[in-house]
């Protein structure tokens, strides 16, 4: 049972959630392309249906009506919302928690895989961002890279990385972890030009 306290599930005692993100919703891209051919279906249907090989194969006398285009659309949404919900599950359940303890990956794959990934804030040596490519550049996502003395953390996807590398690192540095002087990168600062 939960506290009415706790923010996420394996929240400890007097821990401060200090940060939450998810990825860019750009991640929900290919659950769109598939739900967009599933809202295809029904008026395609009636579309074979108008022709006279559609009415051939299924045995029809007449023509189909509105009322069966209105119905094959509306069952075209249901399928649709039913061929994107998966992913957007996945997007909205995906967190990312920057706490007073410690850094939680809270990741979902479909319905029945969850991955937890927790990183100790002492752990933490450097974050980093990048942004490749005129895709990322257009739509405002890039990847964070949270660099530990055992390894790094990569996430792809993330919505405006730069304000986000900002604040993870600003929030590091008044919890008193971050120990390297690292600050965002803004281009050339010398006045010696």
């Amino acid at each position: 049972m939960r506290k009415n306290s706790e923010q996420f599930e394996g929240q400890l005692p007097n821990e401060e959630v200090m940060l939450l993100f998810r990825k860019h919703p750009v991640v929900m891209r290919k659950g769109l392309i598939i739900a967009s051919a599933g809202l295809l279906v029904g008026p395609l249907l009636t579309t074979l249906l108008t022709t006279e090989f559609g009415m051939n194969l299924f045995n029809m006398t007449e023509i189909p009506s509105m009322n069966f285009f209105f119905g094959a659309l509306l069952a075209s949404f249901l399928l649709s919302m039913i061929l994107f919900f998966p992913s957007w599950m996945s997007w909205y359940f995906s967190t990312y928690l920057l706490t007073d303890q410690r850094f939680v990956q809270i990741k979902y794959k479909g319905f029945f895989n969850k991955n937890v990934v927790d990183i100790g804030l002492d752990n933490i040596s450097m974050i980093n961002y990048e942004v490749k490519g005129i895709q990322e550049t257009l739509l405002g996502f890039g990847t964070i890279v949270i660099q530990t003395y055992v390894g790094e953390l990569v996430i792809h996807e993330v919505h405006h990385p730069a304000k986000l590398q900002a604040k993870l690192t600003s929030t590091l540095k008044e919890l008193g972890y971050l120990k390297q002087s690292q600050t965002p990168y803004l281009g050339n600062t010398d006045n010696n030009e």
